[in-house]
């Protein structure tokens, strides 16, 4: 320290006169002192000059890392800053009047009680046992929240999160639950709203505890194992029938959002079940008990995302960083693994077989059709026609040369990268440390036959599912079913795996009840995906990848090994709409009863405000959420409002187009 110090003030300190001439004399002093021919004297003076020599550095690129975020910190706390220091009533600083407050003025006021259900992912996790290494994290958040664990002990963190391979249940040691109540899902991260915005405006017109609920359950969990660990629908369905008597007997409003919505689907048919399987509340439950099922953004027919998730554990931003910084994701130096290691835990989660698309190729289409082979990503690929009228009236229409086929959910690009057994080989995996994934246990040659196949449909996906991850499909397919009914009253479709399938369960006679499908339009959403094999050599890669050099397409669809059709960016429109659309509209095999369903689209508006933060007309899965029509119908709703006062249907996409492309037994 003492000569980093001196060093300094050798470098920046100016010295005076007579320090100056002190230094001098001291100098002669020492060099009459020291002797000629010592080599001391040489070591002295080559350090001194090299002490003086200015150190240069290179600008690296954590530094400029560390540079950018310093910057995006401080210009934001400074635009905080200054936020709050104005006068809260200067102009063009208002805050929009949030719909609760507008409809209160209005005399609108809580009628129905509400229970809101939360989708996967979004919902809290707290632990309350686990391994030596969780020690103070006992009912501390481990998913949600600030996610600080995930950094401080990342092993410790992603072990708790994983479920027993074998049951689907909890490991043994390890105890980890939903977080109960609305603050379960209100924020998913500080600043990063998920429910918080509709339950203020809730609140707005009069709701809280007593007649609004947040049935919070563990997402990772299949749907009857949530009952099965948790007693998650028993505990639902006596909150309900509690809601039901101490509201002045007043049906409840159901809100589910994203996967959220296969919950309750499920729920519906557990709920009027008998025991041991369901929950005995017969056949009249649902129509005593419930007056509408507000659905957000549902997942009914599944998403793509669920494929790539399972296969590679990809989706469109995941390779598109891979595409960036080639490596980074499966670095050996920095002992990454990110992808490997998501794998080794999300393959744990059942819900995740929940939202593999649905319905087969009679749905999603194959490589001759898909209903939404006529949606055009890019306009420029459009071909314009003029055409007169009699009138003399130009009329500018345009087509498209070649539609595009989204049938298949995977499909393979010729890329060849030799043999993979050297990546897979005995001694390559000896100096591995990586986490186990089912991939360890494929040969080579089953890798190279499955990209051979080049496309997989709905229907064939669910076989490749089961060749590259045997395990975790015999344990989801004992809960969770893909296909369509031929026949609904055959008593195997009294079985639990079959009740969160649209397409393979009936409706509850209910015909007073009312379903609504609000979801967003306007925003590429991930549809299907272009594959190719890893490339060889890496211990710790994954042997297939979303191939992110794939651009191009009919319409201007494929970007980045992703093709794109409309939806909500996470859900796309047939699967969020068909059962609303056609599936359940009017009496159908599905909806017996005649259980009247709406449409409510809701067309994405980027923010043009800072002050509208995520959008107050956003259409984002999430986002949507604070949208404030979005938000205006669901209050509405709640305080008593039927579906033809509300309009009726509001359209802006081709879900009735593309529903009648779908050939399907009504």
């Amino acid at each position: 320290m003492a000569s980093i110090l001196r060093f300094r003030k050798l470098c920046f300190l100016e010295p005076t006169n007579s320090s100056s001439a002190s230094h001098d004399d001291n100098k002669t002093k020492a060099e009459k002192k020291q002797p000629v021919d010592s080599p001391q004297t040489d070591e002295s003076a080559n350090s001194g000059t090299k002490k003086q020599q200015k150190v240069v550095r290179e600008w690296r690129c954590i530094d400029t890392c560390c540079w950018t975020i310093g910057c995006l910190c401080t210009t934001w706390w400074l635009l905080l800053f200054l936020y709050n220091s104005l006068p809260a009533n200067l102009a063009g600083l208002q805050a929009p009047e949030t719909p609760g407050v507008r409809l209160k003025r209005h005399g609108l006021t809580a009628h129905h009680p509400v229970v809101l259900v939360p989708g996967i992912i979004t919902g809290g996790l707290e632990l309350w046992e686990g391994r030596p290494c969780s020690e103070g994290l006992f009912r501390k958040r481990l998913w949600g929240g600030t996610f600080g664990e995930m950094f401080r002990r990342p092993k410790c963190w992603l072990e708790h999160l994983r479920l027993d391979n074998e049951t689907g249940l909890d490991p043994p040691g390890i105890r980890v639950r939903a977080i109960p109540g609305l603050v379960a899902a209100d924020y998913f991260t500080p600043g990063y709203f998920v429910w918080a915005i509709l339950i203020e405006n809730l609140a707005h017109i009069g709701y809280e505890d007593k007649n609004m609920y947040m049935a919070a359950y563990d997402w990772r969990l299949s749907f009857q194992n949530t009952e099965l660990r948790d007693q998650s629908l028993s505990r639902l369905k006596s909150k309900i029938e509690l809601m039901y008597v101490t509201n002045g007997h007043k049906k409840v409003v159901v809100v589910p959002h994203s996967m959220g919505v296969l919950y309750f689907l499920h729920f519906l048919k557990w709920v009027e079940a008998p025991p041991p399987m369901g929950g005995g509340g017969g056949p009249a439950w649902c129509a005593k008990h419930i007056k509408s099922v507000v659905n957000i953004g549902p997942t009914f027919l599944g998403v793509a995302k669920s494929v790539s998730t399972l296969l590679s554990s990809e989706n469109k931003d995941v390779a598109s960083i891979r595409a960036m910084t080639p490596g980074v994701l499966g670095s050996e130096m920095l002992d990454l693994q990110a992808l490997e290691h998501m794998m080794h835990v999300s393959r744990t989660w059942d819900s995740i077989l929940s939202l593999v698309p649905k319905g087969g190729e009679t749905i999603w289409g194959n490589s001759d059709w898909s209903p939404e082979e006529d949606h055009v990503c890019d306009p420029a690929t459009a071909k314009y026609d003029g055409n007169n009228t009699d009138d003399g009236i130009t009329i500018t229409s345009f087509h498209v040369q070649e539609s595009t086929k989204y049938g298949p959910i995977v499909s393979f690009q010729n890329k060849e990268y030799g043999s993979l057994a050297s990546a897979t080989s005995p001694q390559s995996l000896a100096s591995c440390s990586k986490p186990w994934t089912e991939y360890d246990e494929a040969s080579p040659d089953m890798i190279k036959r499955i990209a051979e196949t080049k496309a997989y449909t709905a229907t064939t996906i669910i076989d490749l599912l089961r060749s590259i991850a045997p395990k975790t499909m015999k344990r989801a397919e004992a809960h969770f079913s893909h296909g369509i009914a031929d026949n609904l009253d055959d008593p195997k479709y009294d079985h639990y795996k079959y009740w969160s399938n649209p397409l393979e369960t009936k409706l509850p006679d209910a015909p007073e009840m009312e379903i609504y499908c609000l979801y967003g339009t306007g925003i590429p959403t991930e549809r299907s995906y272009v594959y190719k094999r890893s490339p060889p050599g890496k211990c710790r890669s994954i042997p297939i990848q979303i191939d992110s050099s794939a651009d191009g397409g009919q319409n201007g669809c494929l970007k980045g090994g992703v093709y794109f059709v409309d939806g909500d960016e996470s859900v796309p429109t047939v699967s969020a709409g068909f059962m609303c659309a056609k599936g359940w509209r009017g009496k159908t095999r599905f909806n017996p009863s005649g259980i009247a369903t709406y449409i409510r689209e809701y067309k994405h508006k980027a923010p043009t405000k800072f002050l509208e933060g995520r959008g107050l007309e956003s259409a984002g899965h999430v986002d949507i959420m604070g949208n404030a029509a979005l938000i205006e119908d669901v209050l509405r709703l709640a305080a008593g409002a039927s579906g033809a006062e509300l309009g009726g249907d509001r359209i802006f996409s081709d879900i009735m187009k593309m529903s009648e492309k779908i050939n399907i037994h009504l």
